[in-house]
C-alpha cells in the first residue's frame, strides 16, 4: 500500500499562503492570500503551505500530482491553527418577541448556490414528512436545528424563507443578545473538492475544516463531501479536524452522471451503477488507493466517511469519528461513521468510533476487506453492519461495545479475536442478488443471494450468550416476514471454534490519557487456542477464494490489539495475547481533537 510520507523531486516548490498576502505572488517573502490562488499555479511536486487564520473559501484543485512521489501537497504550517470554513459571518440581527431574532441576507453573499434554497434529496433519502435544506446556522460554533415552520419556533432552532433578492432567517436564541455572538451560516456546498474527475495524488494535511452545505450522497450518484476525491486516485487525507458537514465529511465516492438519483431505490438501480462504472474503467489504475489517516471527523448528519466504488484498495486508519447522524431529523439508508460500497482490498484499522447511528457499514462487495483493531462504542444501531457481501472479508481484533455488536446479511466473513460486547443478528436475504469479483480485482465474477452460513467465528470473546447463538446461525429477533426466532437459516455448518463466553461485563472508562477497558479478569483465565491462518479458514463457498491480507499475502495474526507479538504459546480468545496484565488495558489514547464521551457500561 501507499506510504504515509511522500518524497519530492528536487524541483519542487513551497508556495506560501498568508491572509495578508496577494494572489499573484506565492513566495515566503510575498505569499498568496488565498489557497485557491495557490492551487491554480501548483504543479506536481509542489507544496502549498498555509499559515495561521480562517480561510473562507472552496478549494477546487485544477490538477493533481503525477505519482505517489510527485504529489501536490496542501498543508497547514506546522504549529499554526489553520481553518477552512464553508460559512460566512452574518450580523445585523433584529430582535423580535419571545427570544426570536431576524435578519435579511443578500443573495450576493451566496453567489450561485444558496443553501437555504437547496433541499436535501436523493436516492434512499427519507425526509420524515418535512423539508430539509443544506443550510445551517452556527452560533459560537454550535449548530442550530432547522425548523419546518416559523410558528412556534423553538429554542436553538432556525427557519428561513427565500425571496427574489434576500433570504430571511429567524432564530430562537433565548436569554442572549445574538449580535454579541459569532453567527455563521453555510454558504459553500463543499470545502475541498475537485469539480473534475481524475485529479490524482493530492495530500491534504493538518487543517481544521468546518461548515459545508453538502448534499445527500447515495451510492448511485455523485458523492460530494466536505472534502472529497471525486473519482480520483492516490489521495492522502491526514491529521485534519473535519466537522459540521450537513451530510458527509470525507467522500471517496462515485463520480456524477446523467443517471444520478434515478435508481428508484432498487438493487437493480445499483447494478446499473456498477455496470456503467466498469464501462468507464472502474479499476485500481484510475480510482482508489487513498489513505485517510489520523483525522478527527464529527458532527455530520449522514456519514463521516463515505465511498461508493471509489473506496477500493484504500487505507482508513487511526481516525476518531463521532457524533454522526445523531440529530436524526431526517433518515435514509446511508448513515454511518464509515459507509462504503465495494471496499475491495480496503483496510479499516485502528479507528475509534462512537456516538454514531452506525459504526462501520460495509454494503455490497466487501471482498478482500479487512476490519481490524477498531474500538466502537455508544453507537445507536450497531457497531458493524455487513450487508449483502459474499466475502472473503476479515473482521479481527476489534472491540465492539454497543448494544448491538454485529448485524449481518452476508456470507464469507471471518470473525477472529474480537470482543463482542453486544448482540449479534444474522439472517438471509432472498430478495436481492449481489455480485462478487475476481480475486483482488473489480471485475465481476458472479452474483448470488445471501443464504448465510458461510461465516467463521474463531477465538472471539462474547459477553452475551445469545451472541454465540446468533453466531451459530440462529436469529434473536424477527427481522422479516416469515422468520421464526428459532429458525436455523444455515444451509451448511458454520466454522465456530474456540470462542469464550465471559463470566463478567467489561466496563469502558475514559481518563485523561485515554480510554481503558476494565475486564474483570486476565486472559490466562481461558485456554490457549489454535492460531488462525489462511489455510485454517479455507475458501469461501461462492467465490472459492482464500482469506488473505489486503495485499494478497497469507493471513497471519502476528500481533494483538495492542501490537504485542502473538505466538502459538500465548494465543487465547479475544483481542489480546495471554498476559497477567489484561484485566485493565488502555484501548485508545486521547490526542488533540478527540472529544470525551460519557462513561459506558456494556449491557
Amino acid at each position: 500500500m501507499n506510504s504515509h510520507a511522500a518524497s519530492f523531486p528536487p524541483f519542487s516548490r513551497i508556495l506560501h499562503v498568508v491572509q495578508s498576502g496577494v494572489d499573484d505572488k506565492g513566495s515566503h517573502e510575498a505569499p498568496y492570500r488565498s489557497i485557491s490562488a495557490a492551487a491554480q499555479v501548483a504543479q506536481p511536486g509542489d507544496t502549498i503551505r498555509v499559515h495561521e487564520g480562517i480561510y473562507r473559501e472552496r478549494i477546487d484543485p485544477p490538477r493533481g500530482g503525477r505519482s505517489d512521489s510527485e504529489r501536490i501537497t496542501y498543508e497547514a504550517a506546522p504549529g499554526e491553527n489553520v481553518e477552512i470554513r464553508g460559512s460566512e459571518v452574518v450580523s445585523g440581527w433584529e430582535r423580535q418577541p419571545d427570544g426570536i431574532w431576524r435578519v435579511e441576507i443578500s443573495h450576493q453573499l451566496f453567489g450561485e448556490y444558496n443553501p437555504f434554497a437547496e433541499l436535501i434529496r436523493g436516492d434512499w433519502f427519507l425526509n420524515m414528512g418535512r423539508p430539509h435544506h443544506t443550510a445551517a446556522v452556527y452560533i459560537n460554533g454550535q449548530v442550530l436545528h432547522e425548523s419546518a415552520m416559523l410558528d412556534g419556533l423553538q429554542g436553538n432552532f432556525w427557519y428561513a424563507e427565500v425571496a427574489s433578492e434576500f433570504t430571511t432567517v429567524w432564530v430562537n436564541v433565548p436569554k442572549r443578545d445574538i449580535n454579541e455572538q459569532t453567527v455563521e451560516v453555510n454558504v459553500r456546498p463543499t470545502l475541498f473538492y475537485p469539480s473534475q474527475t481524475g485529479i490524482h495524488y493530492i495530500t491534504v494535511q493538518g487543517f481544521v475544516m468546518r461548515h459545508a452545505a453538502t448534499q445527500w450522497a447515495p451510492p448511485t450518484a455523485e458523492q460530494v463531501g466536505l472534502i472529497g476525491t471525486n473519482w480520483s486516485k492516490g489521495w492522502v487525507i491526514k491529521e485534519n479536524t473535519i466537522s459540521h458537514s450537513r451530510c458527509v465529511g470525507v467522500s471517496l465516492g462515485k463520480y456524477g452522471d446523467a443517471f444520478d438519483n434515478t435508481s428508484a431505490n432498487s438493487a437493480e438501480g445499483y447494478d446499473g451503477t456498477i455496470e456503467r462504472a466498469l464501462e468507464r474503467g472502474w479499476n485500481r489504475e484510475i480510482v482508489g488507493s487513498h489513505i485517510v489517516h489520523r483525522n478527527v471527523i464529527s458532527h455530520c448528519e449522514q456519514a463521516g466517511i463515505i465511498g461508493s466504488l471509489g473506496a477500493i484498495f484504500c487505507e482508513i486508519t487511526d481516525n476518531v469519528i463521532h457524533d454522526i447522524h445523531v440529530h436524526r431529523l431526517f433518515d435514509g439508508a446511508e448513515q454511518a461513521a464509515i459507509k462504503l460500497h465495494a471496499p475491495i482490498d480496503t483496510l479499516i484499522a485502528g479507528n475509534h468510533i462512537f456516538r454514531a447511528t452506525r459504526g462501520i457499514w460495509m454494503d455490497w462487495m466487501a471482498q478482500g476487506t479487512r476490519i481490524t483493531r477498531n474500538l466502537c462504542h455508544d453507537n445507536i444501531e450497531q457497531d458493524l453492519f455487513m450487508e449483502m457481501n459474499h466475502g472473503p472479508f476479515v473482521v479481527d481484533h476489534n472491540i465492539f461495545l454497543s448494544e448491538m455488536s454485529l448485524w449481518s446479511i452476508s456470507n464469507g466473513g471471518a470473525y477472529v479475536h474480537n470482543l463482542f460486547g453486544g448482540r449479534l443478528i444474522r439472517f438471509a436475504e432472498h430478495g436481492r442478488a449481489t455480485p462478487w469479483q475476481e480475486a483482488h480485482s473489480t471485475l465481476l465474477a458472479g452474483a448470488e443471494l445471501v443464504r448465510t452460513g458461510d461465516d467463521r467465528f474463531a477465538n472471539n470473546l462474547f459477553v452475551r450468550s445469545s451472541a454465540i447463538t446468533a453466531a451459530k446461525g440462529r436469529i434473536e429477533e424477527i427481522w422479516s416476514e416469515g422468520m421464526n426466532a428459532d429458525q436455523n437459516l444455515d444451509p451448511y455448518e458454520n466454522f465456530l471454534t474456540h470462542n469464550v463466553l465471559l463470566p463478567f461485563v467489561p466496563e469502558l472508562q475514559e481518563e485523561d490519557d485515554g480510554f481503558h477497558l476494565e475486564m474483570g479478569a486476565s486472559s490466562p483465565a481461558w485456554p490457549v487456542c489454535p492460531e488462525v491462518t489462511t489455510d485454517s479458514l479455507g475458501l469461501t463457498t461462492l467465490a472459492q477464494l482464500p482469506y488473505q491480507h489486503v495485499d494478497g499475502s497469507p493471513l497471519v495474526f502476528s500481533e494483538d490489539y495492542g501490537g504485542n507479538a502473538r505466538t502459538a504459546e500465548n494465543c487465547v480468545a479475544g483481542p489480546w495475547v495471554a498476559s497477567e496484565n489484561t484485566s485493565r488495558m488502555k484501548v485508545f489514547e486521547n490526542r488533540q481533537g478527540s472529544v470525551k464521551s460519557e462513561k459506558i457500561m456494556v449491557v
